[in-house]
């Protein structure tokens, strides 16, 4: 049985292609379209997943939408009324996009297929969320939180999933909303929605949390785990240009000017502080009473909140639970897998599982490809068979050189591990500011994380010898400590907090990955190396030669490797 997954029109548009319950090809459409966060219908990535494993539209059996837009539409009207007349530049502009667009999805993706519209089906948005976190789990049982900024009307869910069969119990309502609460305080840092989230996660370790009180009147806790937020205070349920209001403002200041986020203030950095201990504490007010409720000792995470590393290590050490799962897609673009995923189980009623243990699911090229493309482009490069490639690479990071490294597969979800990396020696107090200022072109809090040998990991950071089942690990979802010893031997991944946020790489899930850092350790001593995504501020993560050669040239990368070709700038001159 053949399933297609589908998100679009929010952001981080996708298709996942399934074969009996099992992910086969998944990709983001901003990876092809190279727009950032690409809402747009994923016309590329539907032509990728099936064209990557030869399935013709026809030999479909489903296709499913990560949501419902007529609920999604209903919230808007009634949100609309309750809310005239500050809303109404917001429905003008609904309007326009679902008249044009959003009300016609059913047919579009007909048309896009040339399949029967019977064909294609929709779920829920956060049933697809739990279904996208519960079902690649290794767990026979596990309660489930999903976690976003809203889907057609929920924002939050909690309920338990056993087998093949997943109950949501109990929901959070649109405007009582987690994830828009942190979008409108990532709004006032100055950063981009749906965007720089990532960034005041980043900012927070800079800063002491002393305006948690002043958000405490923004939001209450409730003893059942929901919580509730005082609306006065945000712009969202009214606005889609504005997240908070004047009485925000009036609490925390003046906002920060967009051109004026990459400087750290000293106030910016504790409102970051603070709002995300905030944001801990309601998870962790959540996951408390969820693990009550359930009695489990598993739990599964997703929806966008769900890619807060340092909270979800929190909820580990804190909730109850002795395990947790996190979808490394966690946002709407892992939304799509849940959604052919809850089909798949509902339609077959298939015990089976499938374990998602790792997230290289996307665009390849061989070498024929890449050197094809080096030819036709008339590159200079240098071709290494794969031993002499590990050992040359890994002496050029040793030497301080960075390295833009693209192998196999792309990976599915927001981060970098391993297959499409900038990499460079954590050793080096400066690579920090280097690859920020040089290579990236982006804030200079933004910190960086490494890629660690699985097996090493308990030497540098406070961990357990045994890690195997620590799963958000392989997908850089949790923010750990990193060992006293260690912390000025690899000060380029160290926050100043002193943690850092590892990837543990296993042999056998990536084992050229893992073969390079083995190597480097050979040669310094150190088990792991600094990893960062291949790209620029701004643009995607690079997915073909063509991307990454373009990135190599506009940025301080020194060295660009992909499959066994080497390019260098040096040679280059």
């Amino acid at each position: 049985m053949y399933i297609l997954g589908i998100s679009c029109y929010f952001h981080d548009a996708a298709a996942v292609l399934l074969k009996d319950g099992k992910i086969i090809a998944a990709i983001e459409e901003e990876r092809l379209s190279r727009h950032k966060h690409d809402a747009g219908f994923p016309s590329r990535a539907i032509d990728f997943v099936l064209e990557q494993t030869g399935i013709k539209p026809q030999n479909l059996d489903y296709v499913v939408f990560y949501e419902k837009p007529f609920r999604k539409l209903q919230r808007i009207f009634y949100s609309t009324i309750v809310n005239y007349p500050k809303s109404a530049a917001a429905f003008a502009e609904a309007m326009r996009v679902w008249l044009t667009q959003k009300l016609w999805i059913k047919q579009e993706i007909a048309t896009h297929l040339g399949i029967a519209t019977q064909k294609i089906l929709f779920t829920q948005h956060h049933l697809a969320h739990a279904a996208s976190c519960f079902y690649p789990s290794p767990f026979v049982e596990a309660a489930i939180l999903t976690v976003d900024g809203v889907g057609e009307w929920t924002t939050t869910s909690t309920g338990i999933g056993i087998g093949n069969h997943i109950e949501l119990t109990k929901e959070i309502r649109f405007p009582q909303s987690l994830g828009l609460l942190y979008s409108a305080f990532t709004a006032w840092l100055g950063f981009e929605v749906n965007e720089g989230e990532w960034k005041v996660m980043g900012l927070a370790p800079y800063g002491r949390p002393r305006y948690v009180n002043k958000i405490w009147k923004m939001v209450k806790l409730n003893p059942d785990g929901s919580f509730f937020l005082d609306l006065d205070y945000f712009a969202f349920q009214y606005s889609d240009t504005q997240s908070f209001s004047d009485k925000f403002v009036s609490l925390f200041g003046k906002p920060i000017e967009r051109n004026q986020a990459h400087l750290i203030s000293e106030k910016g950095a504790d409102v970051a502080a603070s709002i995300q201990v905030v944001t801990e504490e309601i998870l962790l007010n959540m996951a408390k009473k969820l693990q009550q409720e359930t009695q489990s000792k598993n739990l599964c995470l997703a929806g966008g909140v769900a890619l807060n590393s340092v909270a979800n290590y929190r909820l580990l050490k804190e909730s109850g639970f002795s395990h947790i799962f996190v979808q490394p897609a966690a946002g709407d673009s892992g939304a799509a897998l849940g959604a052919a995923l809850y089909v798949y189980h509902q339609v077959t009623r298939d015990k089976s599982r499938f374990l998602q243990s790792h997230s290289y699911l996307g665009i390849e090229f061989a070498n024929p490809e890449i050197k094809r493309f080096l030819r036709t482009q008339a590159i200079d490069y240098h071709f290494f068979p794969t031993p002499k490639l590990l050992d040359y690479i890994a002496g050029q990071i040793a030497r301080g050189r960075v390295v833009g490294w693209m192998q196999g597969k792309c990976e599915w979800g927001p981060r970098a591990l391993g297959a499409r990396s900038i990499l460079a020696d954590a050793r080096n107090p400066k690579m920090k500011d280097i690859i920020n200022s040089k290579v990236k072109f982006r804030e200079a809090f933004r910190p960086f994380a490494p890629s660690v040998l699985a097996e090493k990991a308990h030497l540098v950071f406070d961990l357990p010898q045994n890690t195997r089942d620590w799963w958000p690990l392989r997908y850089m979802l949790y923010v750990v400590p990193v060992r006293t010893t260690w912390r000025k031997k690899v000060p380029a991944i160290t926050h100043i907090d002193h943690t850092a946020r590892p990837q543990l790489v296993d042999r056998k899930i990536n084992p050229l990955y893992h073969k390079l850092i083995r190597k480097f350790y050979q040669k310094t001593g150190v088990p792991l190396v600094l990893n960062t995504s291949f790209n620029l501020k701004g643009e995607p993560i690079v997915a073909t030669p063509t991307d990454a050669y373009s990135t190599f040239l506009r940025s301080g990368i020194d060295i660009l490797v992909m499959g066994n070709y080497v390019c260098e700038k040096e040679r280059n001159k």
